[in-house]
């Protein structure tokens, strides 16, 4: 049963990874919902809620509302909430409630534009799909509705994909080498994403922002590289003492790629293994890409990697592995941090 968990818990989904993206970006975020979603997107996949706050209301969906598909409501509630708060824009995110009514997204986008005077964003997240997905077309969707044209190159370098979801850390300047950057969504905002077509070059930290990455190079030439440079100084040390032997890396697929460059010089055979999206170039046939737990467990037990690497998570559900398992956290998956330290921060 492809839904069934039993050793794993549910991963974040698609409005989280959506949120995420805007969380910093200074709008009035909307979920459409009755409150369930909401809740878990503030309390467990949302880490920056507990250190400063974003404008996340949940529509207050109730079941008549929901059942005569009461939109206008919700524009209402919008256009109320924006006479009291000071904001540039106001994104609405879908959640399971909207998809199983089908609530027309793009027209409730525009008729909220149309009442409450200020640019509207929507997302047609779902609930079930993964928080890569939803990050994917939250990006796509802020990029082309802010992104300014421009005949200007500047030195900067943009950083493409930084979620707390995907990078596994709070701070992620603390880690990037550039001496000039934009990290769009984690420390700079929206003026930054509306000179993204100046910067010299992008990188890519996720496969959710790789559409992003290509959109950009279409449209203004931008060249992008595919870089991971959030891995934790102890853990690279770590990954020095393994030599020669057969690995799998449980990550979201740009991380792993990073891990397994990193394995390669010491004659390691490394292969990937994620429940997420995935890049075609990084992609090598060995690779694995999982949709079921027990289809997980019996492929990873029954490929007898000398180590595994991942999110302590995984661990539970691969009882029967008797080799060395190395710990790397993905947010994602169970909400803890790369950089155990930041723990203390969370929790």
């Amino acid at each position: 049963m492809k839904g069934l968990l039993k050793y794993l818990s549910p991963f974040a989904p698609d409005q989280s990874g959506a949120v995420s993206v805007f969380y910093e970006l200074g709008g009035i975020i909307v979920i459409c919902d009755a409150g369930g979603c909401t809740g878990n997107i503030c309390g467990f996949d949302e880490p920056r809620w507990f250190q400063e706050r974003s404008a996340i209301f949940s529509a207050g969906l109730r079941d008549m509302d929901a059942i005569l598909g009461r939109d206008d409501r919700l524009v209402e509630k919008l256009k109320d909430a924006a006479k009291y708060l000071n904001k540039e824009f106001a994104l609405i995110i879908g959640t399971p409630v909207p998809a199983v009514i089908a609530t027309d997204m793009k027209a409730m986008k525009r008729m909220a534009t149309k009442r409450c005077g200020m640019p509207v964003m929507s997302i047609e997240t779902i609930g079930t799909r993964l928080y890569d997905r939803g990050a994917q077309d939250a990006y796509m969707e802020l990029f082309q509705t802010y992104v300014e044209d421009t005949q200007e190159k500047s030195s900067k370098t943009g950083i493409l994909g930084c979620i707390p979801l995907d990078i596994s850390v709070l701070d992620p300047k603390a880690y990037i080498q550039e001496e000039d950057y934009y990290c769009y969504g984690m420390g700079d905002g929206l003026e930054a994403i509306k000179r993204a077509g100046s910067v010299e070059r992008n990188i890519v930290v996720s496969p959710a922002s790789y559409k992003l990455a290509v959109y950009l190079q279409k449209r203004f030439g931008t060249p992008f590289s595919i870089e991971y440079p959030f891995l934790p100084d102890s853990f690279e040390e770590e990954l020095n003492n393994i030599k020669d032997k057969k690995v799998l890396v449980l990550h979201q697929q740009v991380a792993a790629h990073e891990i397994r460059n990193l394995l390669r010089k010491n004659g390691c055979d490394v292969t990937i293994g994620t429940w997420f999206m995935e890049i075609p170039e990084l992609k090598e046939a060995q690779d694995l890409h999982f949709e079921k737990e027990n289809t997980f467990i019996e492929t990873v037990l029954k490929n007898e990697y000398d180590v595994i690497i991942g999110d302590p998570a995984f661990k539970r559900a691969l009882k029967g592995f008797t080799g060395k398992y190395i710990e790397l956290a993905h947010f994602a998956v169970s909400g803890k941090f790369a950089d155990a330290s930041q723990n203390a921060l969370w929790k």
